[in-house]
């Protein structure tokens, strides 16, 4: 057994993503590890279209979140930039770009406020909270 083990912790974990005024929640339990200097989350997201796996990584100033089944997408930010992604979807892969405005990184929680466009045509402004703490197994 390598000595370099990561260690995963079971949490829940609370999402809250303001899309222009309109506020979408989702409440799920997932794993929280740490390597290095990177914090990652990771919990599924149940959908009537399927099951989608989420991993959020976060170090200081930037934030990668990867879905992966009845979702694909991946989104960067990185504090003060415009960074690509991506969103494939039954319609084919648009192309996103995410203008980060604010990155807030604390113990259980998650904030970023971004505006995104998708295909050259901007979707909206966007105000994403993820809350996660240890539960027991």
């Amino acid at each position: 057994m390598s000595s370099n083990a990561v260690e995963t912790i079971p949490v829940k974990v609370h999402v809250k993503n303001m899309i222009n005024k309109e506020l979408y929640e989702l409440t799920a339990f997932g794993r929280y590890s740490e390597k290095g200097a990177s914090r990652y989350l990771q919990y599924d997201e149940v959908m009537p279209e399927g099951t989608t796996h989420t991993t959020v990584k976060v170090k200081e100033g930037e934030v990668l979140i990867l879905r992966k089944g009845a979702v694909d997408m991946r989104l960067h930010f990185i504090l003060d930039k415009k960074t690509s992604g991506n969103i494939k979807t039954t319609h084919g892969l648009m192309m996103t770009e995410a203008d980060t405005k604010r990155i807030l990184l604390a113990e259980g929680r998650v904030e970023v406020a971004y505006e995104l466009t998708i295909q050259g045509s901007l979707a909206g402004t966007y105000e994403m909270k993820i809350e996660y703490e240890e539960v027991s197994e």
